[in-house]
């Protein structure tokens, strides 16, 4: 199943951003730490060009530090950009990220040459929440349903340090169908875009991977980590309805209700510290999403042309 998720405001934004960028020195992309390539919007970067890049894992505090480490050398490693990572308990955000802008544009300095900067990032990434703690006042409108900021606003962060904020925005077509599960597991998906049965069946399989004794100490299913990690996820996701209490009359297990259970603690990190994706899976998945990109295209393209050659007619004698 393929997850896409793109209101008709996101093209406005997509059209504000490629103006915008026009004029900055620097961006800030903010990312979710528990999905950091899939929250990385590849869209982006078609509009920002070659821009200086700011990379900044958002919510550290509920990812897997082993894997956010991983994450920061990955980014870091790469030309024109800088990474670090940030959570709601940071007491100084505005210094950091003030320090990473400088840092890829230090001729950007004074009032006559300010620091001009863009941040984005994917719905539901706590972009306003940070906001609002960089400006210290509710500049921007908060809450846990993606797609909420609708209008770009400015911030000074300092006399000659400007910020500009973007509505939250996803991409045309998601081609890796691991990522479009990851978004939609963390929020940053509407809730008619995806089935949360599938979703929660999806978040499950990885957990199992990596995380079995997290979701035995979360649901208390009486199961080794390795019999755990060895359950079909149906089965799982069924023990767990049971176990919470999501059980209709006759005996049965809400399996909605169950699966809307699991992506709360999710969401909530009440499941504990977790990263859904190394660097070197998300780097496999997109390649096998971009080849499989580009056979669709080809095969189009030569459908296309078979189309022309037979309304053209069989060549004249």
């Amino acid at each position: 199943m393929s997850i896409q998720w793109f209101p008709g405001h996101m093209h406005l934004t997509r059209k504000a951003i490629a103006e915008r960028v026009k004029n900055i020195d620097v961006v800030i992309e903010l990312l979710d730490a528990r999905l950091p390539g899939s929250s990385g919007n590849p869209l982006l970067a078609e509009l920002t060009g070659h821009k200086p890049t700011l990379k900044v894992l958002n919510k550290q505090d509920v990812a897997d530090p082993e894997r956010t480490a991983l994450w920061l050398a990955w980014y870091s490693a790469r030309p024109g950009t800088q990474a670090l990572a940030l959570d709601a308990s940071d007491s100084a955000p505005a210094r950091k990220l003030i320090q990473g802008c400088r840092a890829l544009a230090p001729q950007r300095v004074g009032m006559s040459r300010p620091m001009r900067v863009l941040i984005v990032g994917v719905p539901n990434v706590g972009k306003s929440t940070l906001i609002n703690t960089l400006s210290k006042k509710r500049e921007a409108k908060t809450g846990d349903e993606a797609g909420i900021t609708k209008q770009e606003q400015r911030i000074v962060l300092e006399d000659d340090f400007y910020l500009w904020d973007t509505p939250g925005m996803l991409w045309p077509k998601i081609i890796v169908p691991e990522s479009g599960y990851h978004l939609a597991a963390s929020g940053a998906m509407g809730r008619n875009a995806y089935d949360e049965e599938l979703v929660a069946l999806e978040l499950l399989r990885r957990l199992q991977a990596a995380y079995a004794p997290l979701l035995e100490a979360r649901y208390r299913l009486g199961l080794e980590p390795a019999a755990l990690a060895a359950l079909p996820d149906h089965e799982l996701l069924d023990a767990i309805g049971r176990k919470r209490g999501a059980v209709m009359s006759g005996g049965r297990v809400n399996v909605q209700k169950a699966a809307e259970l699991v992506l709360t603690d999710f969401r909530s990190a009440a499941l504990g510290r977790i990263t859904l994706e190394t660097p070197q899976e998300f780097e496999a998945w997109l390649a096998a999403g971009q080849a499989q990109e580009a056979e669709r295209k080809a095969r189009k393209l030569e459908l296309e042309r078979q189309r022309k050659g037979a309304r053209r007619g069989p060549p004249r004698g």
